[in-house]
């Protein structure tokens, strides 16, 4: 009997020990600071990183001939990649605190802008150019369709 007592002791002791203070919550996150307004960070974000991926495919026809631009290396995959990811994540900024002109279409707005930026992340690790060229228009799209409802209301006067 006492040979049982001293074989259960050991798992008493991890049921007790289990039953302590549970551990204290973590701190809450710090909440979001937004930095840029909108119109700095289309101006030092967004439009540069669109720049790279429209810049990275397409035709040139001079009178030379007819030169076709893509990425070749690995770098300059990356680099479209990169930039598709700046694309992507730039959706979800607009979104944060004051950026976010309304709840409906603007954040309808900004979440394609994600979506476009995941496709052409996808094009660019799959090094497929056309891909890469045909999402280049979807971002101008994007783009173009924010920029319709919302560009006036945002540019600052000085």
């Amino acid at each position: 009997m006492m040979r049982r007592l001293l074989l259960l002791a050991p798992v008493c002791s991890v049921l007790l020990i289990g039953c302590g203070d549970p551990q204290p919550p973590s701190p809450p996150l710090p909440p979001f600071r937004p930095v840029a307004d909108v119109q700095q960070l289309m101006i030092s974000v967004v439009d540069p990183a669109a720049d790279v991926v429209w810049g990275s495919v397409g035709t040139i026809i001079t009178e030379q001939g007819t030169e076709e631009r893509f990425p070749k290396t690995d770098e300059e995959w990356d680099a479209v990649r990169n930039g598709a990811f700046v694309l992507a994540e730039s959706g979800n900024l607009l979104m944060m605190g004051s950026r976010a002109q309304d709840t409906d279409e603007w954040m309808r707005l900004s979440q394609g802008l994600i979506d476009i930026g995941i496709l052409t992340v996808q094009a660019a690790e799959a090094r497929d150019k056309d891909a890469v060229f045909s999402l280049g228009g979807d971002i101008y799209t994007v783009c173009s369709n924010c920029h319709e409802k919302y560009a006036r209301a945002l540019v600052t006067v000085s």
